[in-house]
This record gives structure tokens, C-alpha cells and sequence, in this order.
């Protein structure tokens, strides 16, 4: 089984006490930094969220193994490698605060769940992604309705969109599809053993010149 709790050193976490507080300062020290890049119309700093499971080493390196054979696809490095739960946006550092102390208060026990099969969005040449399945799982739908419920209370609007959970393998452009057929032929018997998630993050993305790049915000335990 593979463990969720096992994150990566370097990883900026909050403590699993969670905590508007905790996270109120670390993003206003940032606003004041110039990290954040995005205002609102009254000129208050605004930050990217979103919620995600992260993955344990050995299933993030067993999804990289797969990571080859499509020319010119930008593969997303390991580091960044999640199942999304619910991607809030632009918001502003108040409502920020607010999603926080409503993402803490949700509560639900740990669960399993597994990688299951390979494919794209899009067709032909508008092909524009790569991903890995999940199996299906009642558990993980919850905890994504728990999140958009939280964002609600928070004052966001609902995310109406189906929920299709995925882990992004690259993105790409204008690929050659049958080049994209053959690497989901020989991917899509994709199988993982159980992993256990005993934990969700919030994360900030911020977009870069190649790519986006993501910081863990805070943490809340999924507790029995």
C-alpha cells in the first residue's frame, strides 16, 4: 500500500493544526514580498487555490516511469503531481482565510483509493493533455463535495463542471494523435496498489514562463 502522509522534505507544509491564522500571515508576508502577481479591482492582493491530494513517492514515481514516448510534451515534474479536489482561483487573502478555517472543519475518515487507466483531453490535434485515471470511489467523491461545499460558505461561486478526478501527466500542443493513441494503448492497463490518503492540502499555483508551480499552503488530517 502506498502511504499519502509520506511528503517530501522541501515541502512548505503548515502544521496539521491547520489554522486561519497560520495561513493569513504566510500570505499577507507574501503580498508584502510582491509573491502573489494578482490584484483585485480595489487593489487587494489576490492568491491561486486550490485543493489537492497529493501523492506518496511511490506512486508519483511509478506514474513517471510512464512519463515518455510523445514528442514534445512538457511532463509535469514529480513534485507536482495531484489529484485536484476542487480549484477555487483567483481569490482575494480575506476569503482565502475563510476557505481555510472551512476546509479544517471538515471532517472524514481516511480512505484508499487507486490509479486506473490512462487518457487525453481532447481530439486530434486539439489534444492538449495527458492524465491517469482514478478508480472510481464514493470516498474521494465525498471529500470533493466537502471542498466545494467549503468554498460556498466561503462566498465563492459553485463550481457546476462534472467532477472527473485525474492526475495531469503533461500538457501538450498540437501533438501528433497517433503518437497520443499509441501511448495510451500501451499505458491503459495502468493499475496501482491501494493508497492511503489521510490528508488534503491547499495549494497556491503560480504561474511561470513554461509552466505553473505549486506550494503547499496548509494541510488538514482526515481523521477516523
Amino acid at each position: 500500500m502506498f502511504e499519502a502522509s509520506r511528503l517530501d522534505a522541501n515541502r512548505n507544509i503548515v502544521s496539521d493544526s491547520g489554522g486561519s491564522k497560520a495561513l493569513a500571515v504566510k500570505l499577507l508576508l507574501r503580498f508584502r514580498n510582491g509573491d502573489a502577481g494578482l490584484k483585485a479591482a480595489d487593489n487587494r492582493p489576490m492568491i491561486r487555490l486550490f485543493a489537492a491530494l497529493s501523492l506518496p513517492d511511490e506512486a508519483a514515481h511509478a506514474l513517471q516511469r510512464r512519463q515518455t514516448g510523445v514528442e514534445g510534451a512538457r511532463w509535469r515534474p514529480l513534485e507536482t503531481l495531484h489529484v485536484t479536489l476542487r480549484f477555487f482561483g483567483e481569490i482575494r487573502e480575506d476569503i482565502a482565510r475563510d476557505l481555510d478555517g472551512e476546509l479544517a472543519a471538515i471532517h472524514q475518515p481516511p480512505f484508499d483509493l487507486g490509479l486506473a487507466g490512462v487518457g487525453a483531453f481532447g481530439e486530434g490535434a486539439d489534444i492538449h493533455a495527458l492524465w491517469a485515471g482514478i478508480a472510481e470511489n464514493p470516498d474521494l467523491r465525498r471529500l470533493a463535495r466537502a471542498c466545494e461545499t467549503a468554498a460556498r460558505r466561503a462566498g465563492l461561486k459553485a463550481d457546476t463542471r462534472q467532477y472527473r478526478p485525474h492526475v495531469t501527466l503533461a500538457y501538450l500542443r498540437r501533438p501528433d494523435p497517433a503518437e497520443v493513441g499509441a501511448w495510451i494503448q500501451a499505458n491503459n492497463l495502468l493499475q496501482s496498489p491501494p493508497i492511503r490518503i489521510d490528508r488534503f492540502g491547499l495549494h497556491s499555483s503560480f504561474l511561470g514562463r513554461d509552466q505553473a508551480h505549486y506550494r503547499l499552503e496548509a494541510e488538514y488530517p482526515l481523521l477516523s
